[in-house]
């Protein structure tokens, strides 16, 4: 059996691609030995005690929770009957969160609270650790977060399966959360002072959903340059639209990426001219051809300081309240606050949407007998009298179109929607959770119409018959057909769709050999 490379906790920042290695179960995870991360945390969980025990007014600790803040308990009474918000917010609806989606939301709590400034227990950390590396997932419904104070409703079903409440998923079946410890020969964690506050007061929920949409987005665009390349052949498109020059004077780095992405696809040692329409009326491609780098190129854009921003956040003090390691200070703050993780989801939505929507113009452009430049109408791929009775991709566009429409549909921005809620204590909040599941649903759909989208294209190229001059963009017909054959007689194309839109998110197979 090989042993996982395994992610640090509590010696500096976690990336994204970690935390994705985590969430798929590629890496272990292992909180730090080093004494100075110890130190810390143990430092912090003293500065705790110390307050309370002076009379300090620590939130969540011996004060009670929200709009009720101003009830106060004991040193003795919170220390035998810790106060907790978990059971009060087991209250979440719909579907469960995905199982890769909950596992990165448990690291960036982790992490989270291994930066020192919580005063938890470095028992508490080696449960998460647990969970992690026995791959316990607790059960979290996805509905219920309006993401500040952070993602309470979610974050308090992984905690209260820290104690071996709620259900959890474990080899495969969903069961009691106390079963599945026992199977694993963990004991149900006991909180101590504050510690359930932690656990759920903060951003890790829409964090983790957000990490695995940014991974996904990542892989989307690189397989929707692949489906555009094939598009451009098929369609007899012009090359010299993507020339250096035309980002060399509108200097985006993602106009210029995709543009050069583009022509390496479509390099051949013939002249690409003998590739090209050469009407009239085809002196310049439709928008949705010619400025391909321009409209992807935003996505690239977009997902360079999106990623920055997931990762900001990921390896944040999101917590509240925090203990000034200096003086021992609680600070009650709003750290909890998803506003970043909010603009930046709803942002990436958009930027999604417009992948679905110039994808679904060069589908219909090549399956549309009118523009598509002399190729089978529907590509249909049947000949003589057996072409009257096929329809090739007509049924496909129609699909493409659906998609689309429902992922534009989707990208009102969900943080324009704040409301007042919980007797007006959290009057403003972020909805970030919400933005952050929007975009999962929308990646979902773009990865169908890019799959679609391969599908149309490679078949619009074999109609062609000449895109073998283009060696890279025959390796990409070859990875296509390797999962779904071409179209010759009508048949249900549903499980073809699906297993594209699988190599697409979960596979390297359109990433370019060197990034």
């Amino acid at each position: 059996m090989i042993k996982k490379k395994a992610v640090v906790v509590g010696e500096g920042p976690v990336t994204l691609e970690q935390i994705v290695a985590v969430s798929e179960g590629k890496a272990a995870v292992r909180l730090s030995a080093d004494e100075s991360f110890i130190r810390r945390i143990e430092g912090a969980r003293a500065m705790l005690t110390d307050a309370m025990q002076n009379g300090v007014a620590v939130y969540g600790a011996n004060t009670g929770y929200g709009k009720s803040c101003g009830k106060r308990i004991s040193v003795k009474a919170a220390s035998k009957h810790v106060v907790s918000p978990i059971a009060f917010h087991g209250c979440g609806t719909g579907d469960l969160i995905g199982v890769a989606e909950t596992r990165a939301a448990m690291l960036c709590r982790m992490i989270c609270l291994a930066m020192g400034y919580s005063a938890v227990s470095m028992a508490l950390l080696k449960q998460l650790e647990a969970f992690l590396n026995l791959g316990i997932t607790p059960a979290v419904p996805s509905e219920g977060s309006v993401g500040a104070s952070g993602d309470l409703t979610p974050m308090s079903y992984v905690a209260a399966c820290l104690a071996g409440e709620r259900e959890v998923l474990y080899r495969g079946k969903r069961m009691p959360a106390l079963k599945a410890l026992q199977a694993a020969k963990l004991s149900p964690y006991r909180f101590e002072p504050k510690e359930p506050l932690s656990m759920i007061n903060g951003t890790s929920t829409m964090t983790g959903i957000a990490v695995m949409v940014v991974d996904r987005a990542e892989r989307i665009l690189d397989a929707f340059m692949c489906a555009a390349a094939l598009s451009v052949h098929a369609f007899k498109g012009k090359v010299h639209h993507f020339h250096p020059l035309i980002g060399e004077v509108k200097p985006f780095a993602g106009q210029i990426h995709v543009a050069k992405r583009l022509r390496d696809l479509l390099a051949t040692k013939h002249s690409s001219s003998e590739m090209e329409e050469h009407s009239p009326d085809s002196l310049q491609d439709p928008y949705s051809i010619r400025c391909t780098p321009q409209i992807a190129g935003v996505l690239y854009d977009a997902l360079a300081w999106i990623r920055v921003w997931v990762e900001t956040e990921a390896n944040s003090s999101n917590d509240n309240p925090i203990f000034d390691p200096e003086t021992g200070k609680p600070f009650m703050s709003g750290n909890f606050y998803g506003g970043h993780i909010a603009f930046a989801m709803d942002a990436l939505k958009c930027a999604l949407a417009a992948i679905a929507d110039i994808s679904d113009r060069q589908i219909i452009l090549l399956v549309n007998p009118q523009t598509n430049r002399g190729l089978p109408a529907d590509l249909v791929g049947a000949a003589g009298d057996r072409f009257l009775l096929n329809h090739g991709f007509k049924a496909m566009s129609i699909t493409a179109t659906a998609l689309c429409a429902e992922a534009l549909k989707g990208t009102m921005p969900a943080a324009s929607f704040s409301r007042s809620c919980e007797s007006h204590n959290q009057d403003k909040v972020s909805l970030g959770t919400i933005a952050a599941r929007d975009a999962q649903r929308i990646c979902t759909l773009v990865e169908r119409i890019v799959a679609i989208h391969l599908l149309t294209a490679a078949q619009g190229c074999e109609l062609r018959k000449d895109f073998q001059a283009r060696p890279a963009l025959s390796d990409v017909i070859k990875n296509i057909r390797v999962t779904a054959d071409g179209v010759i007689e009508d048949r249900p194309m549903d499980r073809d769709i699906e297993n594209i839109a699988e190599v697409i998110a979960k596979t390297d197979v359109f990433k370019p050999a060197v990034r």
